[in-house]
C-alpha cells in the first residue's frame, strides 16, 4: 500500500530550515530537502514541488517519510546506501601503502596490482584480494608504484645557494647595454629524413607520414638570449668542441655586442665551458683579449632551469623543430626563419623567480637558517 505522508512543521523546525537555506556551506541535497519540507508545509502538492524544484517524486516521497518515521535531521541527512563492507582495514590500507613504497622483490622491476595483491594475502587473514581493490586504495593515496620519473636531484649546499643567487641578481638587475647578460646553452638535434614522401592534408583527412624515417646525423645548436632585450641567436654546427664554443664566444664579442664593455655569460657546468677553451683555440693573445671582455656566471649543477635560455629552446623545438628536418642546410634555413621573426615580434622570457622569492620558497634547502 502506497502511504502519503503528511508534512507539518513546527515553529522552531521552520526557523531550522530557513535559516538552513538563508546561508553557509551545505550539499545541494541537504539544501534541495529543507526546500522540500518547507513547501510540502505550506501544502503545495508533490506535482508542483517536483517541477518547481526539479526533483523526482521518490525523492519527495523519502524525504517525507524520514521526516515522519524519524525527525528533521533524519530528514536532512544521508541515508546508509547499500553496498559492500570496504575490504581493507584502516591498518590493513596503511600496510598495503608501506609494501607499494618499498622495494619490489627480488626478480621485479616494480610492484604490480596482482603483486601487491598476492602480498597483502600472505601479510594479512584475507583469503583473497582482487587488484581492483589493491587500485582503489592506491587511488585514494595516490600512488603508482608501477610509475618512476627520472628527476635530477641536485646537492644544495653553499656553493648551490651561492650560484642560484649570483644568476637570480643577474636577471633582476636593470638593462645595461655596456655590461649586457646573455644565456648561453647547447642542444643537439636529429637530422631525420622521410622514408616515404608523405600524404598531403585534405578535408577531413590530416596530414600522414609513414613510421619509417632515415637518420642523417645530427647538428649541434647553440643558442644565445639576452636576459633584458629581445634577442636571440641560434648558431648550428657539426660539433660541438672547445673550438667550436670559443667561436661562439668570439662572434659574441666581436659581432653582436660589439660595443659592450663586459658580456656577462649565463651557462651551465659543461666541460667545454671554461676559459680553457679559448686557450685551446686560439693564440694566448688573441684568447686573452676575448676573455678581457667575458665575464662566466655559471649555474648550479644539476640546476639548468635557472637558465633561461632553456625556455627559449624549449619554445623552439615545439614552434621549428617539431617535424622531420633531413638535412644541416635545411635546418639553418627554417631556425634563421623562426629567429628573425621572434626577434621581430620582440618576444621575451617574462622571468618571475628572484632571489627573495628563492629565500623564501627554498629556505629550508638552505645550509644555514636566517633567524
Amino acid at each position: 500500500m502506497n502511504i502519503r505522508y503528511h508534512v507539518e512543521l513546527n515553529q522552531l523546525e521552520r526557523e531550522q530550515l530557513n535559516a538552513l537555506l538563508s546561508g553557509g556551506r551545505h550539499s545541494a541535497r541537504r539544501l534541495k530537502r529543507a526546500q522540500i519540507l518547507l513547501a510540502a508545509n505550506e501544502g503545495v502538492s508533490d506535482e508542483v514541488i517536483a517541477a518547481t524544484l526539479n526533483v523526482s517524486g521518490s525523492t519527495i516521497y523519502c524525504t517525507k517519510r524520514r521526516l515522519v518515521e524519524a525527525n528533521l535531521e533524519g530528514a536532512l541527512s544521508e541515508e546508509p546506501r547499500p553496498g559492500v563492507a570496504r575490504k581493507l582495514s584502516v591498518k590493513e590500507e596503511a600496510l598495503l601503502v608501506a609494501t607499494a613504497c618499498s622495494t619490489p622483490p627480488p626478480g621485479r622491476a616494480r610492484w604490480t596490482l596482482e603483486l601487491l595483491a598476492d602480498e597483502m594475502i600472505k601479510l594479512t587473514d584475507h583469503a583473497q584480494i582482487s587488484c581492483e581493490t589493491v587500485r582503489r586504495r592506491l587511488g585514494e593515496n595516490h600512488l603508482k608504484p608501477w610509475r618512476k620519473d627520472m628527476w635530477c636531484i641536485p646537492k644544495v649546499d653553499g656553493e648551490y645557494v651561492a650560484r642560484m643567487e649570483d644568476v637570480l641578481d643577474l636577471y633582476a638587475e636593470a638593462p645595461d647595454p655596456q655590461r649586457p647578460v646573455v644565456c648561453f646553452d647547447e642542444s643537439p638535434v636529429q637530422l631525420i629524413g622521410e622514408a616515404r614522401d608523405p600524404i598531403s592534408a585534405k578535408p577531413m583527412q590530416p596530414l600522414r607520414y609513414d613510421c619509417e624515417y632515415r637518420r642523417n646525423g645530427t647538428v649541434n645548436l647553440f643558442v644565445f638570449l639576452d636576459a633584458h632585450q629581445p634577442w636571440r641567436r641560434v648558431k648550428v654546427t657539426d660539433r660541438r668542441t672547445n673550438k667550436d664554443f670559443a667561436e661562439c664566444m668570439r662572434e659574441l664579442v666581436d659581432i653582436d655586442y660589439a660595443d659592450a664593455k663586459t658580456i656577462r655569460v649565463v651557462m651551465d657546468n659543461l666541460s667545454t665551458h671554461s676559459p680553457g677553451a679559448l686557450y685551446d683555440a686560439f693564440p694566448a693573445a688573441e684568447a686573452r683579449r676575448v676573455l678581457k671582455r667575458l665575464e662566466f656566471h655559471h649555474t648550479p649543477k644539476h640546476a639548468s632551469w635557472l637558465n633561461m635560455v632553456e625556455i627559449e629552446i624549449g619554445v623552439l623545438k615545439s614552434q621549428c623543430l617539431d617535424r622531420r628536418i633531413d638535412d644541416k642546410h635545411r635546418m639553418i634555413a627554417e631556425i634563421n626563419a623562426w629567429q628573425q621573426q621572434r626577434n621581430a615580434q620582440r618576444a621575451q622570457i617574462q622571468w618571475m623567480f628572484t632571489t627573495e622569492k628563492a629565500r623564501e620558497k627554498l629556505h629550508k634547502a638552505y645550509p644555514v637558517k636566517e633567524s
